[in-house]
């Protein structure tokens, strides 16, 4: 059954999640920490971090990791797929339906319509990692880490994957 659920958890915010990776964030979120509890929510944004750090699809990095922590080898294979699986099927189902109607105003404003909602969701689990990072880590922390990460960001220039792996460094010296 664990195999089952694995492959729910990771479709479903698949199917879900329009817009890629970052949309499909908190529905992955909602099913490993809410639904079946597999994860915390610090695990989880531990979990997220390391997959922004890393290259290529966020989605299937944290399916990836997921899957295996739940259900071994087995559970990473199922829980990639079942991330890819939808993508795959809509792209074969549906491609000459989205070439055939490429320049209609409809598609055009749907697409323009459906970015809040991602701007919304992603927004939402930016408080919850904030909350959870203060539960954890007190206010000063959190504060400290917000201050050098945004410097390092925006001021000095630094690679977003550097940024999460100096923070990571930061927890474990400074927090572990």
């Amino acid at each position: 059954m664990t195999y089952v659920h694995l492959f729910i958890a990771f479709f479903l915010p698949g199917i879900l999640g329009y817009g890629g990776g970052p949309a499909a964030i908190p529905l992955v979120q909602y099913e490993v920490v809410e639904r079946y509890g597999w994860m915390t929510m610090g695990e989880f944004s531990e979990v997220l971090a390391i997959g922004n750090a890393l290259p290529g699809p966020i989605a299937t990095k944290m399916a990836g990791y997921i899957g295996y922590e739940v259900g071994g080898v087995l559970g990473a294979g199922v829980a990639v797929f079942a991330t890819v699986a939808p993508s795959l099927i809509l792209m074969i189902v549906l491609v000459g339906i989205l070439f055939k109607y490429r320049d209609s105003p409809k598609m055009k404003r749907m697409t323009k319509y459906v970015r809040p909602v991602i701007a919304i969701l992603l927004g939402v689990i930016a408080f919850q990692f904030l909350n959870s990072s203060l539960e954890a880590s007190g206010w000063v922390q959190t504060v400290i880490l917000m201050i050098v990460s945004f410097f390092m960001l925006e001021k000095w220039s630094i690679h977003p994957a550097l940024v999460i792996g100096l923070s990571i460094v930061y927890g474990a010296v400074f927090l572990g």
